[in-house]
C-alpha cells in the first residue's frame, strides 16, 4: 500500500482520531522520558504527527518548536488549527527532505504504515538528522514482514524490519541506543530511544 493511500484512509477518520486521542495518556510517559534524555533543545520533528495533540503539547512544554509531517491532509488541517504556532506539512515522510538537524525527532506509531521496502531508508534518514546531543524516539514492531488488518471498517497496511535492523541502522548513523523496550508486552510494540553523543 502506498503512503498516499494510507493518508486517504486517515483522512476519513481524522476527526474521530483527534477526539479519541487529544486527552489520552498513551505514550506520554515514554515521550517524557525521552525528553529527559534530551535536556535542552530548540527544534523538533514529529514524523507522522497526525492531528497533533498530546505529543505536540509535550514538546511545546519542553520549549521545542515543532515541525510536524503527516501524509493525511485532514490530520494536518486539524494540527494547524490546534497548534498555529508550529509548522505542519502535508507530505509523505518518504519524500520529505529535512533541511536541518533536529534536537528531538519523534516517530510514534507512524512508521509501521510505510512500505516494507522504505523502512530502512527512512530510519537511516531520520537518524542522520538528529543534532549533536539530540534524541530520536521511534516505535516499531518486534517482527519482520508486512501484513494488513481490518480496522474502522477499512483495511490498513503494516510493516516492520524488526528490532535488530532498526538498532543497526540507528547505530550505523552514529546514534547510541539509550533505551529499548517491549513496552506493551505481549504485543510486539517496541520503543527505541537513541542519542547522538
Amino acid at each position: 500500500m502506498e503512503p498516499r493511500q494510507t493518508g486517504e484512509k486517515y483522512d476519513r477518520i481524522a476527526r474521530w482520531w483527534h477526539e479519541r486521542h487529544q486527552h489520552s495518556q498513551y505514550g506520554v510517559a515514554a515521550v517524557t522520558r525521552a525528553l529527559d534524555y534530551l535536556g535542552e533543545g530548540a527544534i523538533a520533528l514529529d514524523a507522522g504527527c497526525g492531528a497533533g495533540g498530546r505529543m505536540v503539547r509535550l514538546m511545546e512544554d519542553w520549549g521545542l518548536a515543532v515541525t510536524g509531517v503527516d501524509v493525511s491532509a485532514e490530520m494536518i488541517a486539524l494540527a494547524k488549527s490546534h497548534h498555529p504556532e508550529h509548522t505542519f506539512i502535508h507530505q509523505d515522510i518518504c519524500s520529505f527532505k529535512p533541511e536541518v538537524q533536529y534536537d528531538f525527532i519523534l516517530a510514534w506509531d507512524s512508521l509501521f504504515h510505510l512500505p516494507l521496502s522504505a523502512q530502512g531508508q527512512i530510519i537511516a534518514k531520520l537518524s542522520k538528522h538528529v543534532a549533536e546531543g539530540g534524541i530520536l524516539l521511534l516505535t516499531c514492531g518486534n517482527d519482520f514482514g508486512e501484513h494488513t488488518d481490518s480496522w474502522m471498517d477499512d483495511t490498513f497496511y503494516y510493516s516492520s524490519i524488526g528490532i535488530n535492523r532498526n538498532l543497526q541502522l540507528m547505530m550505523s548513523a552514529g546514534l547510541t541506543i539509550v533505551h529499548t523496550e517491549l513496552d506493551q508486552y505481549p504485543q510486539k510494540h517496541v520503543l527505541i530511544v537513541a542519542r547522538r553523543q
